[in-house]
């Protein structure tokens, strides 16, 4: 019904604007519009309304627990929908920020990962200059669309730091661009709209993110005036990623459930459309356990960049890695004499080694992520008794 309430909802959006067209109404005349008789805000509350069904979504959780976290996930969604599109929408004075972090989680957000974007237009060239300082994985990529957008957002271009000119101090410069540019330089198409950064922590306690702005070039770099058509177009694009965002990650975690604590490999070319990196080979899956069970996790990594795996809530929300420990990866793990690696899922530690903490959830969503990796090893999973984990070989 949620769907489809949108679905309407964009139509009918489509509808007035065309028939606003066929009076001789441009764009910004529809806007003024819409600001003044309020109707701007009045569909801005009907999205928000229309993305509480999400919660009741075929196969969610409607325990008080999960339901309450669910209603604090869409207040998250709409906090960081109104600052990137109110705040931090003018492609012609972009500015650097943070959509998903410590307390804005979606679509299974890394711990390892210190993210960032900001809003370009295609048809514009652009320069970041950045100070590489210590984090260990950086790189930069840019999309079609936005998340607002409620539709895909294809990749039209990447660049990883291991590709990027760095002089000895630390600094650097790339140039974005439609055209093929000397040096670092990160390509986009006239209709790329968005850029992506992430940033990779081996160990979030001793390393320092790269120092980054970016400017348009050819520019004064001052943000334009707040006009009725930023505002229209920004409550319409807050309202639908809360939308948008919260109905795909429940369709998401829905179809987990039919390999419940097992790992299967995720379709690259979804992940891709979703927003992920085509650096990355994602496992993701539902998990669910009872008190005295355990998750048992064991693989062999490969020769890779990077890798980690997580656990995460119904909402694909990363659970609360600032004071429990959710999450493990290439730098913090303990390896067996092998090379392998086993992780444990379970509600209480178990006295072994990367135990990961379920913080109060019975079942939730989980990932694991191969980064630039040379081979993509199947990670094994089984579900024991608590008390035969000291037990196992």
């Amino acid at each position: 019904m949620r769907k489809l309430a949108i679905g309407l909802l964009g139509l009918f959006r489509k509808g007035s604007l065309a028939w606003y067209r066929l009076r001789g109404q441009t764009f910004d005349d529809i806007a003024e519009q819409r600001i003044v008789s309020g109707k701007a805000w009045e569909e801005f509350c009907d999205t928000l309304k229309a993305a509480g069904a999400s919660l009741s979504f075929p196969g969610t959780p409607r325990d008080p627990f999960n339901q309450a976290e669910g209603y604090r996930y869409l207040t998250r969604l709409t906090r960081a929908g109104l600052e990137a599109f109110i705040e931090y929408a003018d492609p012609n004075a972009p500015v650097i920020h943070r959509v998903a972090h410590e307390t804005v989680k979606l679509g299974a957000d890394n711990p390892d990962n210190y993210y960032q974007t900001a809003s370009i237009n295609g048809a514009w060239d652009y320069e970041i200059i950045g100070q590489r300082n210590t984090i260990h994985g950086l790189s930069f990529g840019t999309q079609i669309g936005h998340y607002g957008q409620g539709r895909g957002m294809p990749p039209t271009g990447f660049l990883d730091a291991n590709d990027i000119d760095v002089a000895e101090d630390g600094s650097f410069k790339i140039i974005l661009s439609s055209q093929e540019q000397p040096g670092n330089w990160l390509s986009m198409t006239p209709e790329s709209g968005t850029l992506i950064i992430r940033q990779t922590y081996l160990d979030r306690s001793t390393e320092m993110p790269a120092a980054l702005e970016i400017n348009r070039i050819g520019a004064g770099g001052q943000p334009g005036h707040v006009t009725p058509a930023l505002i229209d177009e920004g409550l319409k694009s807050a309202s639908t990623i809360v939308a948008g965002a919260s109905l795909m990650f429940a369709k998401w975690a829905r179809d987990f459930q039919k390999h419940s604590n097992e790992l299967p490999m995720f379709d690259q070319e979804t992940s891709n459309q979703a927003g992920g990196d085509p650096n990355i080979t994602y496992y993701h899956s539902h998990w669910a356990l009872a008190e005295d069970e355990a998750l048992v996790i064991d693989a062999m990594p490969p020769h890779c960049d990077h890798w980690n795996f997580q656990l995460n809530n119904y909402w694909m929300e990363s659970l609360d890695y600032r004071y429990y420990t959710i999450h493990t990866n290439k730098h913090l793990a303990t390896y067996r004499d092998n090379g392998s690696v086993r992780i444990v899922i379970a509600h209480e530690n178990p006295g072994v080694p990367n135990w990961i903490n379920t913080v109060g959830h019975s079942s939730g969503t989980m990932c694991f992520r191969w980064i630039r990796a040379s081979e993509k090893p199947q990670p094994q999973t089984r579900v024991i008794k608590l008390a035969d984990v000291k037990e196992l070989a």
